[in-house]
């Protein structure tokens, strides 16, 4: 039976009223996102105390994870499918101005959906830097060969100074904008993202969260995970 319990239904406005559970955040969603939360603080903490070996065993899993959640986000769940949180600059202005539709705040809101890219994009940036990148002291990456000294060169400022820098502002921003929600706007946002199911004042189409798309997910990574491992055994 539905629960009465007080959600957001504008940006910062709340409204009291019968909810339904909706599974929106599917198994494999959720398990990247903390495998891959706990990924990057790891990537950032060995990066920063100079343990190489560690970071680029970490660094070999976000590959993979980045690898798994691009073709996730083409097959997985209803609501971690890229189509379900691609917003137009229009949509993101009306967001801005509390005009949003219901079904924005079901999965990624617009604001929440340029986080969800930015760090993807990012962090493939920082993984591909860092596979051809060489500190010329004791760690190169397993692709500096395959490339030239000028972009072995590139990839190593960027990934040993900007990138990182970048990262860790995502990370902080990321961090921010929970808060914001949980303190100000009065959304569970990490719940969700623990047991896969939101509260909802209105009916939301279910992402798909069953035996068998658990099992091609598996799968799915595996075939990442393997290819992330052949990468690391180029590494002279």
């Amino acid at each position: 039976m539905p629960d009465p319990a007080p959600l957001t239904t504008g940006f910062g406005e709340l409204e009291a009223g019968p909810t339904v559970r909706v599974r929106v955040w599917d198994l494999p969603t959720r398990l990247f996102h903390w495998v891959l939360a706990l990924a990057v603080l790891g990537q950032l903490v060995t990066g920063l105390a100079g343990v190489m070996e560690w970071h680029f065993r970490i660094g070999y899993l976000v590959l993979a994870l980045v690898l798994f959640r691009l073709i996730w986000g083409v097959i997985g769940g209803r609501w971690s499918r890229f189509a379900s949180f691609m917003y137009s600059p229009a949509t993101l202005m009306g967001y801005l101005r509390g005009s949003a539709h219901p079904d924005q705040r079901v999965g990624h809101t617009p604001l929440g959906a340029l986080s969800v890219f930015a760090m993807l994009a990012f962090l493939a940036a920082q993984v591909a830097t860092g596979l051809v990148s060489d500190d010329e002291v004791s760690a190169s990456g397993p692709l500096t060969r395959f490339v030239s000294n000028a972009t072995v060169h590139l990839a190593s400022t960027w990934h040993a100074a900007a990138g990182k820098w970048v990262i860790l502002v995502l990370v902080i921003l990321h961090v921010l904008a929970i808060a914001f929600y949980v303190r100000v706007r009065r959304q569970q946002l990490v719940k969700p993202m623990l047991s896969g199911d939101k509260l909802l004042t209105h009916t939301a189409a279910a992402s798909r969260d069953t035996a068998g798309s658990r099992l091609l997910a598996l799968v799915i990574f595996g075939a990442c995970a393997g290819f992330a491992f052949w990468i690391s055994t180029l590494r002279l």
